[in-house]
């Protein structure tokens, strides 16, 4: 397949390293020498210096010849322009990322689409859909379903209250007998020099501030809540710094879902600007970095605040002050994936990576067919996919325990008529099931040959 990726920034190099794992066709075009000195240098891909939105620059490239474009700039007008050309060119499938929430809307969206636009993609909506997420589910830092929530990915750090400190996964499994309703797929632990990726097996033991992946059912909550030493709240009164598209957003989420909301906004004008439009949200204009205004402004009654100003570091130190202030969750935007682990160790709650986020969303479709469903786990080098399997698959109507499945990845979980279930060893795969599956990169091209026909 032949990838083109317009824009060498965060967006652009996530998806290029997320497809140059499946030694894609792919070239990159910027006109940023160092941005693409950058891609040439990490990833196994071709790049090209040149204006994106030009017809000289994408037949030089053979955009008449390519499966796909991804116009990934921080350039509204520019991705689309790209899109439109390439597509008029012959490219055969193009997406663009914009910024302005109305071309989202249903009737500008399908506009956008008859004039030859196959998809747009918003880091700001994915980022606010995000957020609101872990507000309603308020001990994770990271919340993915899959088919409508028969399957759940969650995230949760242990904390000293833990149950499953020091007990083996065996051991903590073998509570539940045969009633068993998730499985740890990934264990992120620190160390001396870092941070080490557990694929948990049966003799894995959990230890304080380990930071778990669970797939699990719905009706498991309750039971993770419990184990993993974390009660659920309420978080009904929420507080946003930061009134840009990502703030307002969220904002609107929230309080459509009845939640009490106040925005903070450094700028002045922007901040009688939102107070103006938004008459059922509180505004106010401040810096969400000041003690005396969260003080002020009952930061200490609050349930949860989401930073999600343009700079990593004020989001930080705001949820930092805001988390020794009571509030019960914290919520960073966090640009610089250098922060994201950083953010967990330090004691916030979830942290959020709009690019990243965008990045995954636009793989996801394109490698629609046999995965349904795809996540990567931020700045992890592994991903969560979930397979269908046909009459003709390899794994078809074989038992997890004959299947020899790589080391470096597991099952999870399967989902069957709609219904989730979380596997044993004896469990029989049938053909139409979709099988989530957790893999690190080396072993993905081993995982994808159990799905092939």
């Amino acid at each position: 397949m032949k990838i083109i990726i317009a824009g060498a920034g965060e967006v652009g190099y996530h998806i290029a390293k997320l497809l140059s794992n499946e030694s894609q066709n792919i070239t990159v075009i910027d006109m940023d020498k160092e941005k693409l000195s950058r891609i040439e240098h990490q990833l196994d891909v071709l790049t090209h210096r040149g204006d994106c939105a030009s017809f000289n620059t994408l037949v030089d490239i053979g955009v008449q010849d390519a499966d796909i474009l991804i116009a990934v700039t921080q350039l509204q007008n520019t991705n689309l322009m790209s899109a439109l050309i390439a597509k008029k060119l012959g490219c055969k499938k193009v997406i663009a990322r914009v910024t302005n929430p109305e071309f989202l809307e249903r009737r500008n969206r399908t506009a956008l689409e008859r004039a030859g636009i196959d998809m747009l993609i918003s880091p700001e909506e994915l980022a606010a859909n995000e957020i609101f997420n872990l507000v309603e589910e308020s001990i994770f830092s990271e919340v993915h379903s899959f088919d409508d929530g028969a399957l759940n990915l969650l995230g949760v750090t242990l904390s000293s209250k833990s149950t499953l400190i020091n007990k083996t996964v065996k051991e903590a499994s073998e509570v539940f007998n045969d009633k068993i309703n998730f499985i740890p797929i990934l264990i992120i632990r620190t160390i001396d020099n870092g941070y080490e990726t557990i694929i948990p097996r049966g003799q894995t033991t959990y230890l304080q501030n380990d930071h778990v992946y669970f797939i699990a059912l719905e009706t498991a909550k309750e039971i993770i809540y419990q184990l993993v030493g974390k009660v659920k709240h309420n978080l009904s009164d929420v507080m946003v710094l930061g009134g840009g598209r990502i703030g307002t957003k969220t904002a609107q989420l929230l309080k459509d879902h009845k939640h009490d909301i106040k925005i903070i906004e450094y700028d002045k004008t922007k901040a009688y600007e939102l107070a103006d439009e938004y008459h059922d949200i509180m505004v106010l204009h401040g810096d969400g970095r000041d003690s005396d205004l969260l003080e002020e402004e009952g930061i200490s009654e609050v349930d949860a605040f989401v930073a999600v100003t343009g700079r990593s570091e004020t989001n930080i130190m705001a949820c930092l002050l805001a988390k020794s202030r009571g509030v019960k969750k914290t919520i960073a935007l966090v640009e610089n994936m250098d922060y994201i682990h950083l953010s967990q160790e330090i004691g916030i709650d979830g942290f959020i990576n709009k690019k990243l986020m965008a990045a995954n969303a636009i793989f996801k479709h394109i490698r629609r067919g046999k995965v349904l469903d795809v996540t990567n786990l931020y700045d992890l080098k592994a991903e969560v996919l979930e397979y269908r399997v046909d009459e003709s698959s390899k794994i078809a109507h074989k038992r997890i325990e004959d299947l020899q499945f790589p080391n470096d990845a597991i099952i999870g979980g399967i989902v069957r008529n709609g219904k989730g279930f979380i596997p044993t060893q004896d469990f029989e795969i049938k053909p139409l099931d979709r099988v989530v599956v957790f893999s690190q990169p080396q072993s993905l091209a081993k995982v994808e040959e159990f799905f092939e026909t």
